[in-house]
C-alpha cells in the first residue's frame, strides 16, 4: 500500500475505508492480500482502533473476510463467488424490471447511464464499470424502496469487484454492453415484463459465464 493519502474532510474511519475500498476494487491490492490493523494505521497515520473499524466496515461490505485468530484478507473471486453474485443480482433486478414493466416507467437514470456507455470508444474498456452499474443501481433505484436499494447495496462492493474483474480483464465490449441496456428499457418501456427479464438474464449470465471461464484458465 502506498502512504501518505490524503484523508479529505470526513471523518478518520470514513476516509480509509473509502481508500482502502478505491485501491481494492482498481486491484491495487490485491484478492487475497491480508490487511491488518497495523499496517492500515502506519500506512494512514491513524490510529489503531480506527484502522480497526475501517477494517470491519469493509468485512461488513463483503471486501475483507476475517476468519478466527487470522487478519482480514481482500476477499478472493472464484467461481462459486462470481455465481453467487450475479444470480443475486439476477433475483432483485429481475424484479424491479417486472415492476418497472406493469407501469411502463423507464428509469432516466438508466437513460443518462447507458448515453454514456454508446458514447465510448467500441471495444472492451475497464472505464465501462462505473456507468454500467450506474445503469443496473437505476433499475432499483426507481423502485423508490429504502429497504430495496439497500438490499441491493448490500452486495454492491461485490458486484463492482466482479465487474471489474470482468473489465480488466477485457471480456466484455462497451458497445455490446449499450445495446443489450437499450434492449431491456425498450421491453419496460412496451410494458413486457417477461421479455426484459430474459434479457436481464441473458445479459447477466453473459458477464458471469465469461469471467468464470476466465477464472477457471487462470
Amino acid at each position: 500500500m502506498t502512504t501518505d493519502a490524503a484523508l479529505g474532510v470526513v471523518g478518520v474511519v470514513d476516509a480509509v475505508t473509502v481508500q482502502l475500498r478505491t485501491r481494492i476494487l482498481s486491484g491495487d491490492i490485491r484478492s487475497g492480500a491480508p490487511l491488518t490493523e497495523a499496517a492500515v494505521s502506519q500506512s494512514f497515520g491513524v490510529a489503531r482502533p480506527s484502522a480497526k473499524a475501517a477494517i470491519e466496515q469493509l468485512v461488513a461490505s463483503g471486501l475483507l473476510v476475517r476468519t478466527a485468530h487470522r487478519s482480514a484478507r481482500v476477499v478472493g473471486i472464484d467461481a462459486d463467488t462470481v455465481r453467487d453474485v450475479y444470480r443475486t443480482r439476477a433475483r432483485l433486478e429481475s424484479a424491479a424490471l417486472r415492476e418497472l414493466a406493469q407501469s411502463r416507467v423507464v428509469p432516466e437514470a438508466a437513460r443518462v447511464a447507458n448515453a454514456e456507455l454508446l458514447a465510448m470508444p467500441p471495444g472492451p474498456d475497464p472505464a465501462t464499470v462505473d456507468p454500467d452499474l450506474r445503469f443496473h443501481s437505476a433499475l432499483i433505484d426507481a423502485l423508490g424502496s429504502d429497504r430495496t436499494g439497500r438490499m441491493y447495496r448490500s452486495v454492491l462492493d461485490e458486484v463492482r469487484l466482479c465487474m471489474a474483474q470482468v473489465q480488466g480483464r477485457r471480456l466484455l465490449d462497451a458497445e455490446d454492453i449499450a445495446a443489450q441496456h437499450a434492449a431491456i428499457l425498450e421491453a419496460v418501456a412496451v410494458g413486457d415484463a417477461d421479455l426484459a427479464a430474459d434479457l436481464l438474464s441473458v445479459h447477466l449470465s453473459s458477464a458471469e459465464e465469461r469471467l468464470v471461464d476466465a477464472l477457471s484458465r487462470d
